[in-house]
């Protein structure tokens, strides 16, 4: 296992993430995702921190809050200290029947890290994320509950999740203005089938030198390669009960096929194959990978064993490029010079 830093601080995490969304299995959408109840996930969690994995991502709003819940306890069952997690969670979504249940307001902000400290059982959150953005909030509101979380002591580094560039450039200026906690991580979703973020956020992580984790990697399961390009797969399956995130098919397909080739010459899984494509992107700083089962998660953290050769992205880079897009074209037209010498 490789670790990184969190994004410009000198903490260390994992590159692969475990996701705790497959955890508990309750309310909505939750259901079809995963059901993972205690026994398992002390299982998964278990084998990931053998495995070195030293960091966990949940949400308040996974199964209501049950993940929660499930992934403290399961903390606690492994035996292992608290200092050996690096623990992330997340608050934005509608968590009660009130107007005020959800948003990145102070008020749910401040309500919402007390109710995770108390599933969690835990006395702090390493990394507290706002999970998209709020477009009532005003970010200075939201960045200074944020700074005065980690004065408080109840949080130690803060993140974004599912924002654009410009918001989330917007979020860093007011913070640097302010001399307040600059959030060190994006949570976003990336990819070979959705390489969207190259465009304009990930070159804004690499400036300002933030960590990218990498949300649903798989694409809700799709590059698994178990899944045909009508989308019949596996009974039970993730992506045939809840189909998403939504993905070009034909582009995923494509890059299916290129990537079985590779699977098959090197007896591996297709879904190992598109795990180690995004983990070799000099900006990723870590992958979830969430698992229903210890069987699922190991095939999931072999893709850190697995390197792929330049001609191997070179061919994977060519079948998911993404199409010309402006301002893009008419900056690369325009940048066109001639070569210097001497």
């Amino acid at each position: 296992m490789r670790y990184h830093t969190l994004g410009p601080s000198g903490l260390l995490v994992s590159e692969i993430c475990l996701g705790t969304m497959t955890f508990g299995g309750q309310g909505g959408i939750w259901t079809a995702i995963g059901d993972a109840d205690q026994q398992a996930a002390d299982a998964i969690v278990a084998r990931a921190l053998e495995a070195g994995v030293n960091f966990i991502d949940t949400a308040d709003v996974y199964s209501e809050g049950l993940s929660e819940e499930i992934t403290g306890r399961a903390m606690r069952n492994s035996g292992h200290p608290r200092t050996d997690v690096v623990l992330a969670t997340k608050v934005l979504g509608q968590l009660g029947p009130g107007v005020n249940d959800r948003g990145a307001s102070r008020g749910h902000i401040m309500d919402g890290v007390k109710a995770s400290l108390k599933r969690l059982g835990t006395d702090y959150i390493d990394l507290y994320q706002i999970h998209g953005l709020d477009p009532v909030t005003p970010i200075e509101e939201t960045m200074r509950a944020l700074e005065d979380l980690v004065r408080q002591g109840h949080v130690r580094y803060v993140g974004l999740s599912n924002w654009s560039a410009w918001t989330l450039m917007k979020a860093l200026g007011i913070a640097d203005r302010h001399g307040w906690t600059r959030p060190v991580t994006l949570q976003a979703y990336y990819t070979i089938a959705g390489r969207d973020l190259e465009r304009e956020i990930a070159p804004l992580l690499e400036a300002e030198k933030l960590g990218l984790m990498v949300w649903s990697p798989l694409a809700g399961g799709l590059l698994s390669g178990k899944y045909d390009r009508d989308g019949n797969g596996p009974q039970g399956s993730r992506r045939v009960s809840f189909d998403f995130p939504p993905v070009n098919r034909d582009r995923a397909f494509d890059c299916i096929d290129a990537m079985r080739v590779i699977a098959e010459a090197r007896g591996v899984s297709v879904a190992r194959v598109a795990l180690a494509y995004v983990l070799a992107k000099r900006f990723v700083m870590s992958i979830i990978v969430g698992a229903r089962s210890v069987e699922q998660l190991d095939d999931n953290l072999a893709a850190a064993e697995l390197k792929l050769t330049p001609e191997e992205m070179a061919a994977l880079d060519k079948v998911s490029a993404l199409p010309a897009e402006y301002p893009g074209w008419m900056i690369e037209r325009q940048d066109r010079r001639p070569a210097i010498t001497g």
